[in-house]
C-alpha cells in the first residue's frame, strides 16, 4: 500500500509552506506501509525557535486554505519540535539540534521518500554552476 494522492498533495503543500519560511532539509516520507495511523511524514528544520514557530504558522495557514485542520498539535510552546497531526500526514518541524539528535529519517530509512521540489531557484541550480560555460574536465 502506498500513500494516497490526497496525503501526497497535502504533504507537498506543507513542504512548500515550510520552504516559503526558509525551512531546510525538507523530507517527505511515505510511511503508509509501516503505520496504520498516517500515510506521510513531513520533516523540516528551522534554525531557531522563532523560525520553527513561523514555519508551523505557515504550514497551518496553507493547509487550512487547502481545507485541512490539524487534529492535534504538540510542542508549540517550546519551539524546538512541533508535531502537527492531520491524520493523513504528520508534520514534524524541528529545531536543527533536535533534527540531528532524533534523526527521524534514519528511523524510517526503509520507507520510500516522496519527491519534493520547492520550486526555488536554488533547487533548479545545476551542480556545475560554479563552472558554467566551461566544459567538464575528465
Amino acid at each position: 500500500m502506498t500513500a494516497t494522492d490526497t496525503a501526497i498533495e497535502l504533504a507537498r503543500i506543507a513542504g512548500q509552506a515550510a520552504s516559503d519560511k526558509l525551512a531546510t532539509d525538507i523530507v517527505l516520507i511515505d510511511v503508509s506501509d509501516r503505520l496504520a495511523i498516517t500515510d506521510v511524514f513531513v520533516i523540516v528544520t528551522g534554525s531557531n525557535e522563532r523560525q520553527v514557530e513561523a514555519i508551523v504558522d505557515e504550514v497551518e495557514d496553507k493547509l487550512r486554505l487547502a481545507g485541512s485542520k490539524p487534529l492535534r498539535r504538540e510542542g508549540k510552546r517550546d519551539g524546538r519540535w512541533v508535531l502537527l497531526d492531520y491524520a493523513e500526514i504528520v508534520v514534524h518541524v524541528q529545531h536543527a539540534e533536535e533534527r540531528v539528535f532524533y534523526s527521524l529519517e534514519r528511523l524510517w530509512k526503509d520507507c520510500p521518500q516522496i519527491e519534493f521540489d520547492d520550486g526555488s531557484p536554488k533547487a533548479a541550480a545545476t551542480p556545475h554552476a560554479a563552472g558554467a560555460g566551461q566544459p567538464d574536465q575528465f
